[in-house]
């Protein structure tokens, strides 16, 4: 790997640095060549501090260390992007990340789909929507619903029309995530099971 440390004559280059699991950017700092042999060696984000003058290794006075699990450079050999676990907040004022965000796996559309389905559960007027309805109907329709679709998906998968399937599979993941909710579970909790799984 080739990084050029020379480019802004500082011998620094930017690090972005983000969660290897929940993909969130947690904080941006500066290596020297030093900082980058160190962090090699100890597997423990260390840094070149431009405000003390010296090498600072992530977590050496918080215990909140960010132990390496995968570094790239980009395309200009000038910015690094370590993927690392985090032990604890990342910023120093206590928060996950340095923008005050909570670092939290995201699933794009089907993270919004389930706040979505969350508050039709919450809602007291069963007609007010098709979720709220089965939520009203109980555990035993939700359940049903979620066998219909995965049948019509297995029977779609059998044929040559994508449409359907696809259909049918958004159907089945739909049902599927009101069933989650019904139980009081999400799509994180899934995560983690297949993420100890994978371990």
């Amino acid at each position: 790997m080739e990084i050029n440390f020379n480019k802004n004559n500082d011998g620094l280059v930017p690090v972005i640095i983000q969660d290897a699991s929940t993909r969130n950017v947690l904080m941006l700092g500066y290596m020297n060549e030093e900082a980058y042999a160190k962090t090699l060696e100890t597997r423990k984000v260390t840094f070149f501090s431009r405000t003390k003058g010296r090498l600072w290794t992530k977590g050496e006075e918080s215990g909140n260390f960010l132990t390496l699990i995968d570094l790239k450079v980009d395309c200009d050999n000038d910015t690094l992007l370590i993927q690392a676990d985090p032990e604890g907040p990342t910023c120093h004022k206590g928060t996950d990340t340095c923008w005050g965000e909570n670092n939290e796996s995201g699933y794009g559309f089907f993270s919004v789909l389930e706040a979505i389905i969350k508050s039709r559960q919450q809602s007291a007027n069963a007609d007010s929507s098709y979720v709220a309805s089965l939520f009203a109907k109980g555990i035993n329709k939700i359940a049903q619903k979620v066998g219909e679709e995965a049948v019509e998906t297995v029977i779609e998968a059998k044929d040559d029309n994508e449409e359907l399937f696809l259909n049918e599979s958004a159907d089945l993941l739909f049902h599927y995530l009101i069933l989650l909710r019904a139980k009081g579970y999400s799509l994180k909790d899934i995560e983690k099971v297949l993420q100890d799984r994978h371990r």
